[in-house]
């Protein structure tokens, strides 16, 4: 804690000493208002709203508004009881490019797999899917890519605070009730990172959940559904209020087997929210909990030398019918916002993640132990934290300001136990600890009433220790241990960006900023060579470099009537970026990488009852330097694009809603050297049919229409020319649900 205090002392000792700006008494405010009115804010959290991010993002969800209320969704649910009508324009972080899916696109999608659904709605997302279906497991969205590595440089918040762990598995989409959100907003790009930190690199997704204040005293909703391949879910939420205090619950449970050959699913999610909320001071208690079996198909072989291509003969067959991975979750936070003058908030939130996972792998056709085919992994990662922070709206220098400054503090411990099978001893012991404590600042001013600036700094400390508890003796030990490694370095992120409305339609915007990713600690456990030039063993380090980055990005937003358009271009240059060497076997830094590219979306409200939408985006990622410069990152396409309707048929009796999405070829993973045949392109069409009377409400889901055959992951063989393994996914699929409100 003498660090945090430290950190903590310096920053706020320094941001106070250069930015002493007089609060806003209520005359100076009523003089200000129409000049403050023109500042986006970066800090949103008030003491009606204290669960939320830290800088609201802009973007596609204004164009939305006006849309019916989602088919079911109880009043009361968020601010005004719609997710649609709650999203305002109220600015996020200046300068950088901006989605909004609200509650309303989410109701309306007509994918239950919420990574499919921000794929569709934000310019330049992709997805890496293993097994598909309903509801997505294991399925992650890479922002501006970065391919097999997409979920460790994608930041994911809940209410504006951390989900991304120390570990590989990194943010599962699927274990979040979809009917527990409120909104999603996404930043793309490095400028999330100064005041979020580490893995804001391709972007920050913010879910923002609901809690139920304001709504009536009592509102339940309840939602059963079936569909393809065995899958039957239900979705209960409630919500009660009473005087100043209000409390929810949303869960889900889902069950299916899967379109592959042991690929059984099965999940129970819930949240719990208890509110307090008076005028001068709000406090929040969120209680989540998640319980997830997966059953592991593994891929399908295609070997043109020797006559198997399993893809076409045997799409859904498997050839590990007894691999499975398991994942038990709990996390809690609480915190306060305190109203201590007016124009500045105190907020102060901490919280506890625990996630434990147990997987078992087979290369043999029999589920028994053996030396090199069989490996079980029980693993137990549990994270404190603490972040603090003051938000201070005033008026510097005549110009409107808005300060948040803050520290960050995360202690996780990460245990795992791998051998050659369940109840053994096993081979490694590892056990690693990370602790960074940051201090931050983001500052906003409205130089004239036209045009907004923003600039901010974060400083991180990073501390690392790791230990292999080695057991030479343990049964079908093949291996060696690692040695010990004792870390501590200092990282630091930069945002500087701009915004100038033109006219009441059009504005532009750019930005620059810096951004970083320690290693994870799977990374860490695979990393450096496992073998010397003789094949013989050679101990595991831990050692990676950070990864650092380092982008610009400039842009232009239209709003007018009912069209709303943003179209932005990237360039992005990393150093250290951390990815596996598919010949050696072990994790390392590669040589400098890039990322350039054009994002642009478009909706467009013909009237009342219509919506359309479309997005496209180019992607380039390549190596810059090294024995691969010029090739392209595997895993990340080139070319993608998607388009879709919202049709209010009649009266909300019948609302169709379609989504189609196509991507271009992508090399494969672990092909770097580009010599391997490529992931055909392909895209799919989403149709979806709902209505609502009364309290009751129903859909009809129809996902992959034109049942196109196709695979968005494979990975390449490194010794034999044409030889892949790709992971197949489902054709055509149905999914209907029905539902009532209380």
């Amino acid at each position: 804690m003498s660090r945090v205090l430290s950190v903590a002392r310096c920053f706020c000792a320094g941001i106070v000493a250069a930015v002493s700006f007089p609060l806003l008494d209520p005359s100076i405010a009523r003089a200000q208002q129409s000049a403050a009115e023109q500042l986006p804010p970066v800090e949103v959290t008030r003491p009606a709203d204290q669960n939320r991010t830290r800088a609201r993002a802009t973007g596609d969800g204004d164009a939305r508004r006006g849309r019916a209320r989602p088919n079911g969704a109880p009043a009361g649910t968020g601010p005004s009881g719609s997710g649609s009508e709650a999203v305002a324009d109220n600015g996020g972080i200046v300068g950088a490019a901006t989605t909004v899916i609200t509650a309303a696109d989410i109701a309306h999608s007509p994918s239950q797999n919420l990574a499919e659904i921000i794929a569709g709605q934000v310019p330049g997302g992709q997805l890496t899917t293993l097994y598909g279906g309903q509801v997505g497991a294991k399925t992650s969205v890479d922002l501006r890519g970065f391919g097999a590595f997409a979920t460790a440089n994608t930041l994911v918040l809940i209410n504006g605070r951390r989900l991304n762990d120390i570990d590989m598995a990194q943010v599962d989409l699927s274990t979040i009730p979809l009917v527990s959100i409120e909104r999603i907003e996404i930043t793309r790009g490095n400028s999330g990172a100064v005041l979020y930190g580490d893995n804001a690199v391709g972007g920050v997704i913010n879910i923002v959940t609901r809690n139920g204040v304001g709504g009536p005293p009592v509102a339940a909703r309840i939602e059963a559904g079936f569909g393809s391949f065995n899958t039957r879910l239900g979705n209960v939420s409630t919500s009660l209020n009473s005087g100043s205090w209000s409390t929810s619950f949303y869960g889900n449970t889902v069950k299916t087997d899967g379109y592959r050959d042991n690929n059984r699913y099965s999940q129970e999610n819930g949240v719990g929210n208890l509110n307090y909320t008076t005028p001068g001071l709000t406090a929040f208690l969120t209680v989540t909990g998640d319980n997830q079996e997966l059953r592991l198909p593994g891929g399908r072989t295609v070997d043109p030398s020797i006559g198997v291509d399993e893809v076409a003969t045997n799409r859904r067959g498997t050839s590990t019918p007894f691999n499975y991975a398991n994942q038990q979750g709990f996390g809690a936070t609480a915190g306060f916002t305190k109203t201590l003058v007016n124009g500045l908030d105190l907020i102060v939130d901490g919280g506890m993640r625990d996630k434990k996972q147990q997987s078992a792998f087979f290369s043999s056709p029999t589920p028994v132990p053996a030396f090199f085919t069989s490996t079980y992994v029980d693993a137990d990662l549990t994270t404190w934290s603490v972040t603090p922070r003051l938000s201070l709206k005033s008026v510097a220098f005549g110009l409107p300001s808005q300060l948040l400054t803050g520290v960050d503090y995360y202690d996780a411990s990460f245990r795992q136990n791998r051998g050659a099978g369940q109840g053994l001893a096993p081979w490694h012991t590892y056990d690693l600890r990370q602790q960074t404590v940051a201090g931050y600042f983001q500052h906003t001013l409205g130089v004239v009433p036209t045009t907004d600036i923003s600039y901010g700094a974060r400083v991180q400390s990073i501390r690392f220790s790791a230990r292999d508890n080695f057991d030479p003796a343990a049964p079908f030990n093949a291996d060696i241990g690692a040695l010990p490694l004792e870390s501590d370095e200092t990282q630091y992120a930069l945002h500087l960006g701009a915004e100038h409305r033109l006219n009441d339609m059009v504005s532009l915007f750019g930005r620059a900023a810096r951004a970083f990713r320690t290693p994870d600690v799977d990374e860490r456990v695979s990393s450096g060579p496992s073998f010397d030039p003789f094949f013989n063993p050679l101990p595991q380090t831990f050692r990676l470099k950070t990864q650092t980055s380092q982008d610009v990005e400039g842009g232009l937003r239209i709003r007018g009537g009912g069209l709303q358009m943003q179209s932005s271009l990237y360039l992005m240059d990393l150093t250290n970026e951390i990815h596996f060497n598919p010949i050696l076997f072990y994790n390392t830094n590669l040589d400098p990488t890039r990322r350039y590219g054009s994002e642009t979306s478009i909706s467009y409200r013909v009237n009342d009852a219509l919506l359309l939408r479309s997005g496209m985006a180019y992607t380039r990622a390549t190596f810059r330097e090294g024995v691969w410069a010029g090739n392209d990152v595997p895993l990340v396409s080139r070319y993608t694009a998607s388009a879709g309707l919202t049709w209010n048929i009649w009266q909300n009796y019948v609302v169709l809603d379609a989504t189609a999405r196509f991507w271009s070829e992508r090399r494969m993973d672990n092909d770097q050297a580009g010599t391997q045949k490529p992931i055909p392109a392909n895209g799919t069409i989403d149709l979806k049919l709902s209505g609502q009377y009364e309290r009751y409400f129903w859909s009809l889901s129809v996902n992959n229409v034109l049942n196109a055959l196709y695979y968005d992951y494979a990975i390449a063989s490194t010794f034999t020319d044409g030889r892949f393994s790709a992971y197949p996914l489902p054709g055509r699929s149905y999914l209907l649900k029905a539902g009532a409100t209380f």
